[in-house]
């Protein structure tokens, strides 16, 4: 498919196939690139997991406290590329599948650097929400491979907000009441599963959250700075979810983008 024109000077490629489950879609990312340096040399890349409860939601689309493209905007603008990446909801295949797609974009990302010109040695994860938990897990399951990490309003623990509920966002990712599948539960919390060696993480959270508290992100930013690693927490006073409340949610946009760019230019 050709590629769109940016109003920047630069292009998104859309609906790129980068894995095809056996029985299953195709799944699909959209990756916006840039201008081309004049020097030539790759660019950084940043993937956007989306949220949604990891029932729903859709790369193409922001949260509702944004407008819509203008996180990609702002990191084309900073000359960084962005893959926005569809992975399968819970209504669709239960946990770890969701983890096996982005480890599938990752992939994908690197065997075609060189054609869209990426470099994937200053690749970093973002998401939001349920897509927060799935960008962390993935993260700290290829450390070496992500150079930075950031994390909105992030479910961190699956056993913490309903362990009994079968019906439940974790309940129906996991295919059961989490309590029950505590294993399972503890494979996809990202409290569970911080590595030795974690990639630089700036945790943002409003302290208004009644969706998933804030203390997801104190507690992860913690364990992350107990395991040697590098971590920023910001929390945003009486901000709600998808920082519902706070009066300029784009400058939050570019704190991550600010961090998104010291980290990945090291």
């Amino acid at each position: 498919m050709t590629p769109r024109q940016l109003p920047g000077g630069g292009l998104v490629h859309e609906g790129l196939n980068y894995a095809v489950p056996p029985g299953f879609r195709p799944l699909l990312l959209d990756l916006h690139l840039p201008p081309r340096p004049a020097d030539g040399a790759p660019v950084p890349v940043v993937v956007w997991v989306h949220g949604g409860g990891f029932h729903s939601g859709d790369r193409r689309e922001l949260p509702q406290t944004l407008p819509p493209g203008s996180l990609w905007a702002a990191l084309t603008g900073a000359g960084i590329a962005v893959a926005t990446v569809d992975y399968r909801l819970s209504g669709e295949a239960r946990f770890p599948a969701q983890s096996a797609d982005l480890a599938a974009a990752l992939d994908f990302l690197r065997r075609h650097a060189a054609a869209f010109g990426l470099d994937t040695t200053r690749l970093a994860f973002w998401g939001e929400s349920a897509g927060g938990t799935l960008a962390a897990l993935a993260a700290f399951a290829h450390p070496s491979a992500v150079a930075a990490l950031v994390l909105w309003y992030p479910n961190t623990d699956l056993l913490d907000r309903h362990p009994d509920r079968a019906d439940s966002p974790e309940g129906l990712l996991l295919g059961g009441p989490p309590r029950e599948l505590a294993a399972l539960a503890a494979q996809g919390s990202p409290v569970a599963q911080v590595p030795a060696d974690p990639p630089p993480t700036l945790l943002v959270h409003g302290t208004a959250d009644v969706t998933v508290s804030c203390a997801h992100s104190e507690r992860l930013c913690e364990l992350l700075l107990a395991a040697g690693g590098r971590a920023e927490l910001r929390l945003v006073p009486g901000a709600a979810h998808l920082f519902e409340g706070h009066p300029d949610v784009p400058a939050l946009v570019g704190e991550a983008l600010a961090f998104l760019v010291r980290e990945l230019g090291r």
